[in-house]
């Protein structure tokens, strides 16, 4: 018999030891459960260094938090002594791309069709009613892995419409993109890495003032008047930060004079 491999991911844990304990009376099913996304993809990373990947991740739509209270008996949840968070979205896009082959259902308190379609969005195959019955979900869970999609019928419409948006949204952020010059997509990527101005000068060989003029520049052809707007529009867009890793200040030759 193929065993389905699932490691439930949630802050709460009365609902995490129910469910947890209600999947792992399947025949076929294997749970883990971790109280947060750091633990989580400690879990998941330890699991693929030992050959015996999971299969599926449900996931807390409202992922947050240190798991409360003592680990459970039964079924082990992963320490969650983190700095930082990882709420249940950011966790299923840093899951879909660090191990594209495990399946990830969100599971939600209530129906939101903009989560639900950023959700979708970030890779999630699912998104499910926490109070779902356990015969539902494993439908969806084996269902996710034959490559279907599971949205609850209700949120079907709203989800559409809210990737149609996106979709608007991203076009025209990346028409307004387009409108700037090498040099000022370069002083945007910069921005998007939260470098300020110096920092800018220093890496594009240009004085703070030239800087300025760029990204006042870039304020402008973007039709925005903060430097977090034209970041956020930059990520729609698709535009991702300058590289500040090994390979250091950018070379005048290496992009068009400013």
């Amino acid at each position: 018999m193929v065993r389905i491999r699932v490691l439930v991911v949630d802050d709460h844990r009365i609902f995490a030891e129910s469910l947890a304990a209600a999947l792992a009376a399947e025949p076929d099913v294997d749970v883990s459960a971790a109280g947060s996304g750091p633990a989580a993809l400690r879990c998941l990373e330890r699991a693929a260094a030992e050959g015996r990947r999971f299969d599926v991740l449900l996931v807390d739509a409202d992922l947050g938090g240190q798991l409360p209270g003592p680990r459970p008996a039964a079924v082990p949840v992963q320490d969650s002594n983190e700095d930082g968070l990882v709420d249940g979205i950011s966790l299923v896009a840093g899951v879909r791309s660090g191990q594209p082959s495990v399946r990830t259902v969100v599971l939600a308190e209530k129906d939101d069709p903009r989560r639900a379609a950023l959700a979708l969005q970030a890779g999630a195959s699912g998104w499910v009613a926490k109070d779902c019955s356990l015969s539902r979900l494993l439908t969806v869970i084996r269902g996710v892995l034959r490559d279907e999609t599971h949205l609850p019928p209700a949120l079907l419409t709203g989800v559409l419409r809210e990737l149609t948006a996106a979709r608007k949204h991203r076009t025209e952020s990346e028409r307004l993109v387009e409108s700037l010059t090498p040099r000022e997509r370069e002083v945007l990527r910069c921005m998007v890495a939260g470098l300020g101005r110096k920092a800018v000068a220093e890496r594009l060989f240009l004085s703070p003032h030239t800087v300025r003029t760029h990204m006042q520049n870039v304020l402008g052809k973007l039709g925005v008047h903060s430097t977090l707007a034209a970041v956020a529009l930059a990520r729609r867009a698709g535009v991702g930060p300058v590289d500040l890793g090994s390979a250091g200040r950018i070379r005048p030759e290496e992009t068009n004079s400013a």
